[in-house]
C-alpha cells in the first residue's frame, strides 16, 4: 500500500473514532441527564445564577446527604428548586454549634461549598428540626438569600418528600464558559447512614463528546493539509 494509501485509510479510521465518540457522548448525555435552569442565586458559589445544569435520575433511597438535588414540592411552588441535601429520615439537624456550624444528629458538619464568608452563618434565628422517614433537610449553599427548609419549618419541620427528587445535579453545560462537574462532597462522610453518592457517567460523556468532535475536525484538516502538499510536490515534479 502506498503512503498515500495508508494516509486516507488512517483519515477514515480516524474519523470513524471521532464520530463514534462524538455520537455514543451525545446519546449518553441525552439519555442519562434533564437540563434545568437555575434562576437564583441560592446555591452561590455551587451554581450561579443563570447557569443551566444537568441532572441524573437517582431513587429516593439512593439520596444521600450532600447530594445537590433537583426537586419538586406543592408546599414550595411545585416548581423544580435547587437545594442540598443535609438531612435524611430521622436525622435531627440544628443551628448551629459553639463556631456557627450546622450540626447533623449532634455532629458539626464543616461545610466548605458554602459562598465565601458565610460558613458560620445560618441566619439569626436558631432552629432544630427532626427529619420524618422518607423526607429531606434541605439547605441552599448561599445560606444568607437562600429560601430553604429553615423557612417552611412550619410543616414537616421544612422538609420535602424524597420522592419529589427528580434529579442529581452533577454539572453545568451552559454558559459554556463556566461549563464543569460539581463534584460529590465529603463533608458528610464521618456521619454513619447515606453519605453523598457517587456520580454517573458525565465525565465520561463530555469527554467523549468532545474528544469525538476534536478527534473528527483534526483528522480530517489533516487530511486536507495533505492533500494539497501532495498535489503541490505533483504540480512542481
Amino acid at each position: 500500500m502506498s503512503v498515500r494509501g495508508l494516509g486516507r485509510v488512517l483519515q477514515g479510521v480516524g474519523i470513524a473514532v471521532g464520530l463514534l465518540g462524538l455520537i455514543g457522548g451525545f446519546v449518553l448525555l441525552a439519555v442519562q441527564y434533564r437540563p434545568y435552569s437555575v434562576p437564583t442565586a441560592s446555591m452561590v458559589p455551587t451554581v450561579q445564577p443563570g447557569d443551566t445544569i444537568l441532572a441524573h435520575p437517582v431513587k429516593p433511597q439512593d439520596i444521600g446527604r450532600g447530594d445537590v438535588v433537583v426537586f419538586r414540592d406543592p408546599l414550595w411552588g411545585n416548581v423544580p428548586e435547587v437545594k442540598r441535601v443535609v438531612g435524611l429520615g430521622g436525622d435531627r439537624v440544628a443551628c448551629c454549634d459553639a463556631t456557627g456550624r450546622l450540626t447533623v444528629n449532634g455532629v458539626p458538619v464543616t461545610e466548605p461549598y458554602l459562598a465565601t464568608g458565610l460558613g458560620s452563618s445560618l441566619g439569626s434565628t436558631k432552629f432544630s428540626a427532626t427529619v420524618p422517614a422518607g423526607r429531606l433537610f434541605l439547605l441552599g449553599d448561599n445560606r444568607a438569600v437562600s429560601l430553604d427548609s429553615r423557612t417552611h419549618l412550619g410543616v414537616d419541620d421544612g422538609t420535602v418528600a424524597a420522592s419529589g427528587v427528580v434529579g442529581r445535579v452533577e454539572g453545568t453545560v451552559w454558559p459554556l464558559g463556566s461549563a464543569r462537574t460539581i463534584q460529590r462532597t465529603a463533608a458528610f462522610d464521618a456521619l454513619p447512614g447515606q453519605d453523598a453518592t457517587a456520580h454517573g457517567p458525565l465525565a465520561l460523556a463530555v469527554a467523549a463528546t468532545l474528544g469525538g468532535g476534536a478527534l473528527v475536525l483534526l483528522t480530517a484538516a489533516a487530511g486536507t493539509v495533505g492533500g494539497l502538499l501532495t498535489r503541490r510536490r505533483g504540480s512542481r515534479g
